[in-house]
């Protein structure tokens, strides 16, 4: 016979580690996704503003070269046109927000699909373009 204990307590290691793969891994991990989804929806936020700046810079630009005055619609093809060649890649700039699988989901359920993308306006001269995305970031020029 042995002059050992019997070990009683042989189980504990492996409960402790499903009770840390039960309730701490989840609860990192949630935390973890909710910054990353954040964090994905205000960058997108971010390059919406910055095509609308783009959009903006563009129709100055295209207002100088032309001798527009304020009032003149831009979002006349021949005139977007005109606009877009002072856009760099003389493209017609695209609101990122359908292209992520991530972005903008709190009001959506998970079987609607992505959001549908904004649309840009180019507006008049002497008027900032708009985005006519609305969700829970805000893709909006400020003035100035």
């Amino acid at each position: 016979m042995s002059d050992r204990e019997p070990n009683s307590n042989r189980l504990l290691p492996s409960v402790g580690f499903v009770v840390t793969l039960v309730c701490i891994v989840p609860a990192v991990w949630s935390v973890a996704v909710s910054s990353f989804v954040r964090c994905r929806s205000h960058s997108t936020q971010h390059v919406c503003i910055n095509n609308l700046r783009q959009i903006r810079s563009g129709k100055e630009q295209a207002a100088m070269a032309r001798n527009w005055t304020n009032g003149v619609d831009c979002d006349i093809p021949s005139n977007a046109a005109v606009v877009n060649s002072y856009i760099k890649g003389n493209t017609f700039p695209e609101c990122p927000v359908g292209k992520c699988r991530y972005c903008d989901r709190r009001d959506r359920p998970w079987w609607r699909g992505r959001p549908e993308p904004g649309k840009y306006t180019y507006g008049v001269i002497g008027e900032n373009p708009t985005c006519s995305f609305s969700g829970r970031t805000i893709h909006k020029l400020k003035d100035g």
